[in-house]
């Protein structure tokens, strides 16, 4: 892994894959598919978190001063721009054993302090924040429809939410109110380097 500013975010540096990373053995049976080994998330930054980073660093009030948990942190990207904005706290909640690991470097090498919670959220009761930041939660079927239950559990409790997402196939778009776009890669091995246009939503509640 090398340390290198994110693309669209120079004021953010994250340990990042590269060709040399050799980062195949450190995947797990269960991360084979049908199209062979995925590369570990937390090693790259995905569109959805690079957007919704790049939101919150262009407009501090949105975090400054409030709880904010980092939903599915990764790379713990979005955490750290929300702690770079002036959130009063961030957690971060990462369950890959690597990515904690990864997320605990990159948020020394930011120089903030960031809360690791490496067992599950979703299943209970929202954690006691302000602000959800998702990003990037959508990309399979499965874990958008363990993410829904969760996110209206924080909506019920007053806790806005926030998602970001490049336009993937499982996104709940009548769910969403379009807040902002950026132009921002997609480097976590779906869309290549090249900018792509990637939203910011307000998760809204149904109906």
């Amino acid at each position: 892994m090398r340390l290198a500013p994110v693309p669209s975010l120079p004021d953010i540096r994250l340990y990042l894959a590269h060709p040399g990373s050799g980062l195949q053995r450190l995947l797990e049976p269960d991360d084979e598919s049908a199209a062979g080994p995925q590369p570990p998330y937390w090693a790259y930054a995905w569109a959805g978190g690079a957007v919704l980073a790049r939101y919150v660093l262009d407009r501090p009030s949105i975090v400054a001063g409030k709880r904010v948990l980092d939903l599915g942190a990764g790379s713990g990207l979005v955490g750290i721009a929300a702690a770079k904005a002036g959130a009063r706290e961030v957690i971060a909640a990462e369950i890959d054993r690597n990515g904690v690991v990864a997320l605990r470097l990159n948020a020394e090498a930011n120089d903030v302090a960031i809360h690791i919670c490496d067992e599950g959220v979703t299943a209970g009761p929202p954690p006691a924040v302000d602000l959800v930041l998702a990003g990037d939660v959508f990309y399979a079927q499965d874990v958008g429809q363990r993410m829904i239950p969760f996110l209206d559990r924080c909506l019920s409790d007053g806790i806005e939410v926030l998602v970001g997402d490049p336009g993937r196939a499982w996104l709940p778009r009548s769910r969403l109110r379009l807040l902002g776009e950026y132009q921002v890669p997609d480097v976590g091995g779906n869309g290549g380097a090249e900018p792509k246009p990637s939203g910011v939503f307000a998760f809204v509640a149904e109906g």
